[in-house]
């Protein structure tokens, strides 16, 4: 190891295969810091590395993983890790009333249990150090649901509250714990939530069937953005802030229907918030 490496400040990055994860990675060693960029493919772990990243296998869908990943990290760095930006995630399609316990239990394991393990494991080094940052990557759906997503606003429901809780519990160790609020990001997730609505969800008899078929050509079309789509180095912008800002903001709100929702909730009754909310919804499903 070099004396670079060294004195660089560490930071580790769940779901670095493609979009966000990948954009910051790459940002992040340009700027001087040692990236552990990790996937749960080995495929991606072998691109990465040939990039030159040290990068890691980590599948948030196994416990294994995650403490053999985080181990390795931190005997890397002799215990020393400034950064943990957890991204990696996907995003189950589906109205409530199809999911089946499986499936949302898939979607909460990679999206909340994973991370939660993952974070836990690397708080007692950034403790010792008296510093650190946290930076969940949520969603701007961590606060206002649309429908056909339940799955997916149910995780980041839960990341959202959680991460307000650990903020709390970790004030004055040093360590701060920033969310990310993006709306739509141009990645691999929309192909990733095609391929788990086709595992998950029986449309045949489902009271939905009509609305799923628009929506299934909406996810397979790879070159259709939605509306007010930004590229990942929108939120790369974000994570650098909440790294290197000496208070950085507890949220930070990416793209314009983030803000938009976060300014109509604040202002609206309920009621008509869903009103709104339904009828987006509709838009996005023709």
């Amino acid at each position: 190891m070099s004396s670079a490496e060294d004195d660089a400040r560490a930071v580790l990055i769940t779901g670095c295969s493609s979009g966000i994860g990948a954009h910051a990675a790459r940002a992040l060693r340009d700027r001087g810091y040692r990236v552990f960029a990790t996937a749960r493919a080995a495929e991606d772990v072998s691109r990465l590395k040939r990039e030159g990243f040290e990068a890691l296998q980590l599948d948030l869908n196994d416990s294994a993983s995650i403490r053999s990943a985080a181990h390795e990290v931190l005997h890397r760095t002799g215990g020393k890790l400034y950064g943990l930006f957890n991204n990696g995630a996907y995003g189950q399609p589906g109205a409530v009333e199809d999911l089946s316990r499986a499936a949302l239990r898939a979607q909460l394991e990679t999206n909340v249990l994973g991370w939660l393990e993952l974070t836990n494991l690397v708080i007692p080094a950034m403790r010792r150090a008296g510093e650190g940052r946290i930076i969940q990557n949520s969603s701007v759906l961590g606060f206002a649901p649309l429908r056909l997503r339940g799955a997916y606003v149910t995780s980041k429901f839960a990341l959202e509250g959680m991460s307000d809780t650990l903020r709390q519990e970790l004030h004055g160790s040093g360590i701060r714990v920033v969310l990310i609020q993006p709306g739509p990001i141009r990645s691999e997730f929309r192909a990733n939530a095609l391929k788990a609505f086709r595992h998950h969800i029986h449309r045949a008899h489902s009271p939905w069937a009509r609305t799923y078929e628009a929506a299934e050509a909406r996810m397979a079309d790879a070159e259709a953005d939605a509306p007010f789509t930004l590229g990942p180095e929108a939120v790369t912008r974000c994570v650098i802030h909440a790294l290197e800002a000496r208070r950085p903001k507890l949220r930070y709100r990416v793209t314009f229907p983030t803000h938009l929702f976060a300014f109509l909730k604040a202002i609206l009754p309920a009621r008509w918030m869903d009103a709104f909310l339904r009828l987006v919804s509709r838009g996005e499903n023709r």
